[in-house]
């Protein structure tokens, strides 16, 4: 699967002139100001693009629209293939949905990229030497967006992590990597405590890292990852992570460098890609001319570079770098220390238009057209493995408080071929032998297993059981009055245990 399968089309149109098109949301807020101004420097660059704009964010929400978005716009996001959008507002209140997440997901946009480097010494920041770019899983994890309330106390987020998905996203690090001419991918994640799905994800990182010889490659824990990187972002190249934690890390790089506001972000998919600032809409500054348009721009030449146009993302990229090292600075950068003068957005863009033909003398020129090849990903092939039910876990709402009492209630059932092995409350075994300490809310998750699962040198040895059997045991607990609100069968795939233990087990 060649994702830049677009970029080799815009090439030989590129090559006759032709125009690729593209769906231009001009967004809320400074939106359109930045929007004219990205779209007046393209144009002046001599970007082959056609605009057909599209209608989405506040208004199109606030005519009654619940997703923000109307069908035609979708039909032309479809037929084109590529989106150039600015902020958008979602209002607040009255259950709307985020766009951004529903673009993300329904365009099957799986990576979002955000390079960062350093504009030192025009923009402040104290690690001159950054230049990193962050590649975020897009499309499940916590962001799947799965909650429920399952007692008064309780409520639940599922946090999902599929192979696919992890496939996707570190096969399309490593092809970044590649294709830019980048030294190092580094993975975070925090598979010490979530072993199953941040440690699928490291396992995937590791098998792929592996057919990338020349590509230097390390895993890192992402809480002291995350403050590494604050601290020392030189040492990073590319970095890949799952979705929340990439929306998290790709802030604090864009920060330290010196401003949120000077980043671009891609969302790459299969088919479609979208391009954007990462900031918000700033409503409190829209139609005041004075917004930095930066971000949008950066967002428009990493498009361009996607669809293979790169001479001329480079070009627009280097005028911007001059038009930042000659000192003209929108107000959210300007220092009176370094600046030669605070324009607006629009005299922003002239800046950088009268720069077109420069390269910067001091700042690190682009030189995307250099980069090698196209970023492939191949289809995904599942492997069938062994599955095999070994018991379940069976989650009740008691407002008991006492473990003992609701432990010996449930090894009284004797169910058929079954047998209660352990309470845990918040993940805690409480039951048997748990800690007084232990606060019990109103959520038990109760394991049940083979009634001849032994411990073998520590480790529980367990044996297969019958979905029958699951069905008998939630009718007996219906039948003695037990609020059940949910069942986790328990699995092992290949002969491994597919399950984490309880915190105490």
């Amino acid at each position: 699967m060649d994702i830049h399968a677009v970029k080799k089309q815009d090439q030989q149109n590129s090559t006759n002139n032709v125009a690729v098109k593209v769906a231009v949301a001009k967004g809320d807020g400074i939106g359109p100001e930045i929007m004219d101004a990205t779209l007046k420097i393209l144009n002046a660059a001599g970007a082959h693009i056609e605009p057909e704009y599209i209608e989405l964010g506040e208004q199109v929400y606030l005519s009654g629209n619940s997703a923000g978005i109307a069908k035609e716009t979708w039909e032309t996001i479809n037929r084109n293939k590529l989106i150039l959008k600015a902020p958008i507002t979602t209002p607040q209140g009255k259950g709307y949905k985020s766009l951004n997440v529903t673009l993300r997901k329904s365009l099957g946009l799986f990576a979002n990229v955000r390079p960062v480097t350093a504009l030192h010494p025009y923009v402040h920041t104290h690690f001159p030497n950054m230049d990193v770019v962050v590649i975020r899983e897009n499309e499940e994890d916590l962001y799947a967006g799965i909650e429920h309330q399952q007692t008064q106390d309780v409520v639940q987020c599922l946090k999902l992590i599929t192979r696919p998905g992890c496939e996707k996203i570190v096969r399309y690090a490593f092809e970044y990597a590649r294709v830019y001419g980048r030294k190092k991918v580094t993975c975070m994640v925090k598979d010490n405590i979530m072993k199953l799905t941040d440690g699928l994800f490291h396992q995937v990182f590791d098998e792929i890292a592996a057919e990338y010889p020349q590509i230097s490659s390390d895993a890192q824990i992402i809480d002291i990852g995350a403050a590494r990187l604050a601290a020392n972002p030189e040492n990073y190249d590319v970095v890949v992570t799952s979705n929340l934690y990439g929306d998290i890390v790709s802030d604090i790089v864009a920060e330290i460098a010196g401003s949120v506001g000077m980043a671009g972000s891609a969302n790459i998919g299969t088919n479609v890609a979208m391009f954007e600032a990462i900031h918000g809409s700033a409503p409190d500054i829209a139609g005041k001319n004075i917004a930095n348009p930066s971000g949008l721009i950066n967002a428009s030449i990493s498009m361009l570079a996607h669809i293979g146009q790169t001479t001329i993302a480079d070009k627009i990229k280097n005028a911007w770098l001059a038009a930042i090292e000659d000192g003209y600075h929108t107000a959210d950068i300007y220092d009176e220390k370094i600046s030669k003068k605070k324009v607006s957005t629009s005299e922003f863009a002239d800046a950088v238009i009268s720069k077109l033909d420069e390269i910067p003398e001091k700042l690190p020129v682009s030189n995307m057209a250099k980069g090698t090849g196209t970023i492939n990903i191949p289809e995904y092939k599942r492997r069938i493995e062994k599955k095999v039910l070994l018991g379940a876990d069976i989650f009740l709402d008691w407002k008991g408080s006492d473990p003992e009492e609701i432990g010996q209630a449930l090894s009284n059932l004797d169910p058929f071929k079954l047998k209660l092995k352990m309470i845990t409350n918040r993940g805690v075994k409480v039951f048997p032998g748990g800690m007084k300490e232990t606060y019990c809310t109103d959520h038990w998750r109760c394991r049940f297993v083979a009634k001849d699962t032994i411990v073998n040198e520590g480790q529980p040895v367990y044996s297969p059981v019958d979905y029958e059997q699951i069905v008998a045991l939630l009718s007996k607990l219906y039948n003695k009055g037990f609020d059940v609100i949910k069942t986790e069968n328990l699995y092992q795939f290949d002969g491994k245990r597919a399950f984490s233990l309880g915190q105490g087990e």
